[in-house]
């Protein structure tokens, strides 16, 4: 009996071993092979997708084979690896070690989307709308609808998210996106407040974002923000109007069509500034650093107007005599190839930017806009 019981033992050792040998060579052979592919492929991980269900998913798709086996590595060996959301690049030669390799870092293809400075919110939700990577929750959803989502209801959105190029995986959802924008704009512009000059007149850092957005829909020349922020500045506060084109547009709304009239400049809207004394009641466009800082660092100075050269710069004026000689010289004999803002240059424009749109009008909203000091003065010419 004793001779029969050692007999079995060894032979079930020798089963054992057997096994485990065979699992290590399919693992490994699991491991090395190649992927099944004829060209460069992505592989495409879905939230909340498990390992298991992409080993068989590829293996049905006939890239891997095997499944089974590459399951219990994964189990023994991986347990702790988060397989992340997003896309793979699967290139011919790859094995299923390197892809797992590739998982295990998290190297997920990324896109990007670029905010330009200056634009509005419908081109904002343009070009997300646009974006094939980006899932899209928002459509059909009224600004206001938006903001809900985002978590600040009752906040108007124009102006609220920052300028830049930002980076994501396929997947992300329209929300995430705008939430990371919004969320840059409100850290961008506390840095920039609390190291604001003491001849910033805002009364909190919204007022200061609405001077940003003339600023910034007023000069693409650097150098030019702050010049144009002090004569802005200098203007409220003898009780000047400000007389800025850019929110006569915005006013106007989708009834702009490249092209302003007397009559626009007299009609009166809560963003008229040929009408309205001090700053508009919300910005009119998205807004870069630069025009933020410009705003909460007016550079001092006595001219009081400016005029568009034709070339993307301004002459600036301390009397409206003077100014209105730059306006015959450069705004009256404009000359064929005039520009009231800089040419782009090659490559300046991301693939995604959808074509200029039509600025909507908003409604009033809470916060007050300053007012001048003052009685407005009589009205200089326009820019």
């Amino acid at each position: 009996m004793r001779r029969k019981l050692l007999v079995l033992l060894e032979t079930g050792l020798i089963l054992a071993g057997l096994l485990l040998g065979f699992s290590a060579w399919k693992v490994h052979s699991a491991l090395e092979q190649p992927l099944h592919l004829t060209g460069e492929r992505l592989l495409d991980v879905p939230t909340g997708t498990t390992p298991n269900r992409m080993f068989y998913r590829m293996q049905q798709d006939g890239v891997i084979r095997d499944a089974f086996w590459l399951r219990l590595y994964w189990r023994f060996n991986m347990p702790s690896v988060a397989l992340h959301t997003g896309e793979y690049r699967m290139t011919p030669g790859m094995n299923v070690r390197d892809l797992f390799e590739a998982w295990r870092r998290g190297d997920v293809v990324q896109y990007s989307l670029t905010l330009v400075e200056g634009w509005n919110f419908r081109q904002v939700r343009s070009a997300l709308a646009r974006h094939e990577k980006i899932r899209q929750t928002l459509d059909g959803l009224s600004d206001s609808e938006v903001m809900d989502k985002l978590g600040h209801p009752g906040v108007f959105p124009e102006g609220r998210f920052f300028p830049d190029t930002y980076r994501f995986v396929r997947g992300m959802s329209d929300v995430e996106f705008l939430q990371q924008a919004y969320a840059r704009l409100e850290e961008v512009l506390a840095k920039e407040w609390n190291e604001r000059s003491p001849a910033a007149p805002y009364r909190d850092p919204y007022q200061a974002l609405i001077m940003a957005s003339l600023v910034e829909k007023e000069t693409g020349v650097p150098q030019e923000r702050g010049q144009i922020a002090g004569v802005f500045v200098r203007r409220l506060q003898i009780g000047m109007l400000l007389q800025t084109d850019p929110t006569v547009i915005y006013g106007m709304g989708e009834r702009y069509n490249g092209k302003i009239t007397r009559a626009d400049l007299r009609e009166p809207t809560p963003y008229n500034t040929y009408v309205i004394a001090g700053l508009p009641p919300t910005p009119i466009a998205m807004v870069g650093r630069e025009a933020i800082h410009a705003a909460l660092n007016p550079e001092p100075g006595s001219s009081l107007y400016f005029v568009a050269r034709g070339d993307g710069s301004h002459v600036f004026s301390d009397d409206l005599g003077a100014h209105n000689s730059a306006v015959r010289e450069y705004q009256i004999k404009r000359r064929a190839d005039y520009r009231s803002s800089p040419a782009p240059s090659a490559g300046d424009t991301p693939n995604e930017v959808p074509a200029p749109e039509a600025p909507q009008a908003a409604p009033q909203p809470a916060e007050p806009s300053v007012q001048p000091d003052v009685p407005p003065a009589s009205e200089p010419t326009p820019q």
